[in-house]
């Protein structure tokens, strides 16, 4: 059985959450694919051609601790502006998305781009501001010193890059439901996805 859950939205909106919930939910395969830009802007940050590193990514590189900081994320966000690159990735999760026994991917192009035949899509947001929180309390939780403010201008100033970019910029899918997590505990965010998915299979 194959079926494709693609999961969107900005950063610190709670998709990643949800997305393991719902695959744990369905038993479906889980992919977090920026995982897969991070892994590319690590390579970068550690010297190494983008494009390159791209195209030799296996899932070895994709140590979720590792590739969890502030660094990276920006770097993350640069690579993914690179048309190369993306083209490079976009096999790698196309494959794992047909994969027999279902899968969830979540990101920021997958039903608008790389899935777009999704037969479930969702697109989980939140105010930049609730979004800002989360990762500063995440941050400050793993002994980061940044400030709200700070972190607060590095989500308005992703956001911006994510969505303005030229290539496959990050969108709302016309056919996606919109999960707002603004005022959302997790536990009613995953239910309204459950919800959301289980009407579509």
């Amino acid at each position: 059985m194959k079926f494709t859950v693609a999961i969107d939205g900005p950063a610190a909106a709670g998709k990643g959450t949800i997305s393991k919930a719902v695959a744990a939910h369905f038993g479906f395969a889980h992919l977090d694919t920026g995982l897969l830009y991070r892994a590319v802007g690590a390579g970068m940050l550690a010297g190494g051609d983008p494009l390159f590193v791209a195209r030799n990514l296996d899932s070895a590189n994709l140590d979720g601790n590792a590739l969890r900081t502030q660094a990276v994320a920006e770097a993350a966000s640069l690579v993914a502006a690179m048309p190369d690159v993306r083209a490079a990735l976009v096999k790698f999760q196309q494959d794992f998305a047909r994969r027999e026994g279902g899968a969830v991917l979540d990101g920021r192009d997958i039903g608008t781009v790389i899935c777009p035949d999704a037969e479930a899509k969702l697109f989980v947001t939140a105010s930049a501001e609730r979004r800002a929180q989360r990762r500063h309390k995440e941050l400050t939780q793993k002994g980061f010193s940044q400030t709200l403010d700070d972190v607060l201008a590095a989500v308005i100033a992703r956001d911006r890059r994510d969505s303005e970019r030229a290539t496959a910029p990050m969108m709302t899918a016309r056919d996606a439901v919109v999960i707002d997590t603004s005022d959302l505990t997790i536990e009613d965010a995953i239910a309204a996805a459950v919800a959301a998915i289980t009407l579509k299979r």
